[in-house]
């Protein structure tokens, strides 16, 4: 945010960066689905994703050459996005668990009673 694109380039280009590693990227997943958690916290909603499903989302969001940045947006396209809908359409209400763990190779949102 403070720095501009082609500076941020340059950096990388000169400091040396290993490659991440499916804990690091595991653990960035979870930072960045925290403000998730909280924004549903807000809505007495609680996220409880397994780590099969945080490694799946960090699989479709991790790229050899841009690291972790497109994690941002496979955690929208994967949980976020099919959580709003599930909300909009009253599947999950006020007081509800929400697990998320890979069924048949797919994320699948479920109630903590239903588990």
């Amino acid at each position: 945010e403070h720095f501009r694109p082609e500076f941020i380039n340059r950096v990388d280009d000169i400091v040396v960066f290993h490659a991440l590693g499916q804990e690091q990227v595991r653990a960035i997943a979870n930072i960045q689905i925290e403000t998730l958690r909280k924004r549903l916290s807000s809505q007495d909603i609680k996220l409880d994703i397994g780590s099969d499903a945080l490694d799946l989302v960090g699989q479709a969001g991790f790229d050899p050459v841009y690291g972790a940045r497109p994690l941002r947006r496979s955690i929208q396209d994967l949980i976020e996005n099919p959580l709003a809908e599930m909300l909009l359409s009253g599947s999950f209400v006020a007081g509800d668990v929400v697990i998320v763990h890979v069924k048949d190779g797919q994320l699948n949102f479920i109630k903590a009673s239903e588990h």
